[in-house]
Formats: C-alpha cells, structure tokens, sequence
C-alpha cells in the first residue's frame, strides 16, 4: 500500500484529535450492542477503539470491568490486581472507571504510588514478583493479576484496555472469550437508563482505598537481575532515548540515575494529541518504534549516541537506532539478540528454547539452527509464549512487531508480557559487552546465512473481509510453486505448538508469505520475506495479494 505524502513529517496541528470532545464521546457516547463494531472485542492485545466511533465508551469500560471481577471470583484470584495506564488520552478516564468497579467488588487495586503513567511489563513484573512462589493453577489463593488500560502504539483518539491474569502475560483465548463474552452480555441488558447488576462506587471513594504500589523503583532496582547493567555503566556508552511521549517517560530517568549510565532522554513531553510525533507511513499519529516514518526524530539524531532507543505508548515495543544502521529492522534486531543471548552471553540450559512468531524473519529459524537450540514458531500473539517464559523452557519469545521478553540471567521468569526497556537495554548489553552495535551484528550474520528481503502490506478489510481471511485454508491454495519455487508447507497451524493461525502460511526453500486479520485494526496483513532479493519479494507479494484479493474479495 502507497505511504502517505505526510510520512515521515512534524504532524500539523491544525490535524490533531479534539481531547475535548474525545473525553465527552467517552462519556456521553452509549454503544449499540447489535453493532458488531460496538462490541466488546478482546483482539491480540485487549480492547481497543475510538469513543468517537462508539468502540470505546465508559458503558464498555464498566461492562469489562465488572465482568473482570466475575471472572477472578470464578478463579478464586484473591491477591492484589496491579493496574497501569498509558498517556493515551481515554487511558485516564477508563482508569477512574475502572477503580470503581474493582472497588465496589472490594478488590485490593494497587495504584501507582506517584499517580503516575505504568508500562504494561511493569504491571508484568508487579504481577510475577507478587507471586512468585506460589502456583498459577487451581484455585486462587491470594494470587495478584492486573490490568493495563493502553491501545499499545495505536493513534491518540484510541483507549485500550487488557487483563493480565496471574502469570502476568496477556491473557489466553479461553480467557478472554469469557470476558467479552460476560462483557457483551451485560452490554446488552445496559442501556443508558440501567446499569444493573454492574457494581460501582464515587471515584473519590474508590481512589481512597486503593493501595499505592511504587511500580518504577520495583521495576528499576530488578533490573540488573535481568540486564548487565554494570557492563553498560562501564563501557561509557551514550544512550540517546524517545519515549514517544509515553508511559515509559518517567522511566528512563530513573534507570540512569540508578545505575549511572550516560543516557540522555531526547524528547520528555507529554500530550495527549501526541503533537510533537512525525506521521507514521499512512499519515497517521502512531507511535510505532518499528517504524522508520515514526521515529524520524530519533534517526535524525543518531550520529550524537552510540545507541538509541525507542519505546511505544506502553512501552512494550523496542525500537533501536545505530549511527550505521539508522532503525533497525525488528527482525534484524531480534535476531542479533538471539544469536548474543543464546551464543554465550546466558548459561542458560541446553533444553532452554527459543519463541518466534510465524510471520517474524526465518533469520531466526537460520540463527537458532546453528546454536543448536529448539525453534518454537507460534501463531502472533505473545500470549503463546508465556507459559515457556514461566517454566523456562522458553529463553526469549519474539514477535516481527518488535514485541520481546526474556529470562532474568539465572534463567528464572522476568515478565511474560511484552519488554520494550529490557529489549532496548540489551541493545546496550550487547554493544557494551562485545564492542559492535546490533546493526553490524546483524551484518554478520548476513555473511554467514545470507540476507533476507521482508516486507509487510496492510490494506483496509471491513470485518466480513478479515472473518474470511482467517478462514483460509489449504485447500485455498491449489498452485503447487510459489513466485517459481516449489511449495514445501501450506500451514494453517503453528509448528511450535499446533495452535490455529487465523490465516495461511505458504513456505519454499528460498521464501514464504503469510495473510492475516489484524486482531486490533479493520486491515488485513500480508507479509512475505525472501533470501533472493528484492525482485523475488515483490513477486511473492504480487502472488500473495492476489489470493487474499480472491479470498476475501478485497484489494489484496
């Protein structure tokens, strides 16, 4: 799909979202609960939507909420429920919203202490140290769980909501169906006049009893346990770092301060129409630190540091920047990461595995091969990897996304959600530790496994569009060679752990390509990658394009 002319540039002031009336369609907006595209729906990463568009409204909030407590009782989860927002701006009301529900269940919400934004793998690490020690099955008994209220990098106008139950990662299918479920029906019993069988108490009430929790000191002193931090201090490195006006803005202060890095934060603001971004590739406010438009103010600085970092809203995507490479690619980056973690820089056990998406770079697949460790290709979404990350069977989980985590140094469980600052402070590791950066990392193992051409199309899908999308099957697929390869593998079902894909893979020797919905935005996703170059890809996008077009009767 064409970039926007707008791409890349300082967003114009006179295009940014109205808070005003975004906060007043929160509130005043009641969604129609016959409309599918007002309903509750828990994507890869929770529910988001614009209160513009009826998709996220107090009404959803309270549904959610209530419907989360019902769920913990069904569990038995009677610990603490951690809670972080982001800087988004339908973040703050959905939080006040939130607290009182989980008040009036007289849940033990803990608050950040300073009233301050959270990363979603603070609420994680929260969620893990909690309880650690005590098992994740059966019954409760007093386990913590949380929520984070964020849509991610998604634009300004849109609030996001996801629970994390007990094993601090996104929560699984089972888990959310039932919750949206709940949700959806007490949706349609709610209307504007009634909010029955929805407990809540005044916000005032609900703020007083809720119990503070430091989750930045927490967090930052941990962080050694996971990260070299004595090898960054000690190298000298200057660290140049964008929050993007997100939750980890107050972060990476704190981080420098403790453990005296060289680290200088290139961009402390925070607004909630995100003004000061550039456009991402659509002409769109999104902070996305995979994306070169996106992040056009730190490339432009990226001569003064010897690393910088990026972080989403949530702070739970990493993007790095060297002076020779620019952004890196995430696929390039997860794969250097990989390759130093797994080569020696962790005396993490033989059996210890490594996580990857199916549509992340088979770079990785080349990589692990060589350090003769087990691959384990799961469908997208990080809540596949959790379970390994938490029995450490699992070393490092990645998505294409530039979504990651790994284990703490002596192999035992960090977070099981997504990790944008540790991913960013590895970068830093690595550098620090054998004097190249990520980029010529990654360099080198093009030499050794040649190089690779990867590219993602998104183009619009209405609903019914990306309903058939993830209805492909095999059977879809009657040529036998692929952009003139043979066809080895047609999968609708992930290698590593069998699970449905919501779309299609189509695998050759030389390159692949896979189409999906997106479980957050009204797109279908194809991605394709080569190890024969640019003309190669273009013709497995070409061929990709034109089964989803005939699938979903879509543009492709």
């Amino acid at each position: 799909m064409a970039s926007s002319d707008r791409a890349g540039k300082p967003a114009d002031p006179a295009t940014l979202v109205d808070i005003d009336a975004l906060l007043r369609a929160y509130y005043d907006i009641v969604p129609d609960p016959s409309d599918t595209t007002q309903q509750v729906a828990f994507g890869t990463s929770g529910h988001r939507g614009s209160s513009f568009r009826g998709a996220f409204n107090e009404t959803h909030i309270l549904a959610i909420t209530e419907a989360i407590c019902r769920y913990r009782a069904r569990m038995g989860y009677g610990g603490p429920l951690f809670i972080g927002r982001d800087t988004h701006a339908l973040s703050e009301p959905a939080t006040r919203t939130a607290l009182e529900v989980l008040a009036a269940h007289d849940v033990d919400v803990r608050v950040d202490s300073a009233d301050g934004f959270t990363p979603t793998p603070a609420v994680s690490h929260s969620i893990i140290v909690a309880n650690r020690g005590r098992t994740t099955g059966g019954a409760g008994q007093g386990l913590a769980d949380g929520i984070v209220v964020t849509p991610s990098h998604n634009p300004p106008d849109d609030g996001g909501f996801k629970y994390n139950p007990p094993n601090g990662g996104p929560a699984d299918t089972d888990v959310t169906r039932w919750i949206q479920d709940e949700a959806n029906r007490l949706l349609e019993g709610n209307g504007r006049d009634g909010m029955a069988g929805i407990k809540r108490v005044p916000y005032e009430r609900a703020r007083a009893i809720a119990n503070p929790h430091d989750f930045t000191a927490s967090y930052v002193a941990d962080l050694a346990n996971v990260i070299d931090m004595d090898a960054i201090r000690a190298s000298g490195l200057r660290i140049g770092v964008d929050p993007m006006g997100g939750a980890s803005v107050g972060y990476w202060p704190a981080i420098a301060e403790h453990y005296g890095l060289d680290l200088t934060v290139t961009n402390d603001k925070v607004d909630p129409t995100f003004g000061f971004m550039t456009y991402d590739w659509d002409g769109k406010i999104r902070m996305d630190p995979s994306s070169p438009s996106a992040m056009a103010g730190l490339i432009a600085l990226r001569d003064s540091f010897d690393v910088a970092l990026g972080n989403d809203a949530d702070a739970d995507r990493h993007g790095v920047v060297t002076p020779a490479a620019g952004l890196l690619n995430p696929n390039h980056f997860l794969s250097a990461a990989i390759a130093y973690l797994f080569g020696g820089a962790r005396a993490w056990g033989a059996a210890v595995g490594v996580g990857k998406t199916l549509v992340s770079s088979s770079m990785i697949d080349r990589v692990v091969a060589d350090l003769g460790r087990r691959l384990v290709e799961v469908p997208v979404g990080f809540k596949w990897f959790v379970d390994g990350l938490v029995d450490g069977s699992i070393g490092f989980g990645g998505e294409e996304s530039a979504g990651a985590s790994f284990l703490r140094r002596d192999g035992s469980v960090w977070t099981t959600d997504k990790d944008g600052i540790i991913a960013d402070l590895l970068a830093c590791e690595l550098t620090a530790r054998t004097g190249r950066d990520p980029g010529v990392a990654y360099a080198e193992l093009t030499a050794r496994f040649g190089e690779p051409a990867y590219r993602r199309v998104d183009a619009p899908a209405s609903p019914d569009q990306k309903a058939a999308l993830g209805r492909l099957s095999p059977a879809d697929v009657t040529a036998s060679t692929l952009a003139g390869d043979p066809i080895t593998a047609i999968l609708t079902r992930a290698p590593g752990n069998d699970a449905p894909i919501g779309g299609l893979k189509v695998v050759t020797a030389s390159g692949w390509f896979a189409a999906r919905p997106s479980g957050t935005e009204n797109v279908a996703k194809v991605y394709a990658e080569s190890f024969r170059g640019e003309a190669h890809l273009a013709q497995l996008l070409d061929e990709a394009q034109a089964l989803v077009a005939s699938v979903t009767g879509g543009p492709g």
